[in-house]
């Protein structure tokens, strides 16, 4: 039924179909990737973070993350917190603690912004590949019925097989739609206990730093 449709369709059901395969290809290549960083980011600052704190320093502990912070999640914090102030400017005139804060929120944000990469892409191929398939089946019945009304002689059996054939793409569009809502659902709890370990970190390091 698929190749029927396929060859029955004209420009604007075709097109509504390849519009949904991309889709589909693109949320299964971005769920295999979320599901790799995010795994290997969770295991990282399970290992890094207690490796830093029972390190001998600062420079020790810069040597546990690079071990075990594969996904450079909690370097960036260290880094940011350690980096060297230059006189004469904004920075330098601050207080130490509004610096290092400062710091740590801006490296926090990058580090999220990494780790929510691609949401915004689930979460609208969610929501809107079921009304691209519904658009499908709407046009690809419109088509049908165009296409048996000038061949004339209507009949239950000649409508039935192309509107069958149609509904095709309302089931793509929730096929496509479906593993991206679940796959949001499952990144966005992932990476909140991530964000919440990395600002513990970033808590715990300033106060480190501001005491040091």
């Amino acid at each position: 039924m698929p190749a029927d449709f396929w060859a029955q369709s004209d420009l604007v059901g075709r097109a509504v179909a390849l519009l949904l395969l991309a889709m589909s290809v693109s949320v299964w290549a971005l769920i295999l990737w979320k599901t790799w960083l995010l795994r290997r980011a969770r295991k990282g600052v399970a290992r890094a973070v207690p490796a830093f704190w029972a390190a001998a320093g600062v420079a020790e502990g810069r040597s546990a993350l690079q071990s075990f912070d594969t996904e450079a999640v909690l370097l960036p914090l260290l880094d940011a917190a350690t980096a060297q102030t230059h006189a004469a400017t904004l920075d330098a005139a601050g207080r130490r603690d509004s610096r290092l804060t400062r710091r740590l929120r801006d490296a926090l944000h990058l580090v999220l912004a990494k780790l929510q990469f691609g949401q915004v892409l689930l979460a609208s191929v969610g929501a809107t590949a079921p009304f691209v398939g519904l658009f499908g089946t709407v046009w690809g019945i419109y088509h049908a019925l165009v296409s048996i009304s000038a061949a004339g002689n209507i009949t239950i059996e000649k409508i039935s097989g192309p509107v069958g054939e149609a509904l095709i793409m309302t089931a793509a569009g929730l096929a496509v739609a479906i593993p991206a809502v679940l796959a949001y659902n499952v990144f966005g709890k992932m990476v909140a206990a991530c964000e919440a370990d990395l600002e513990g970190f970033a808590h715990d390091l300033r106060e480190l730093l501001d005491h040091d």
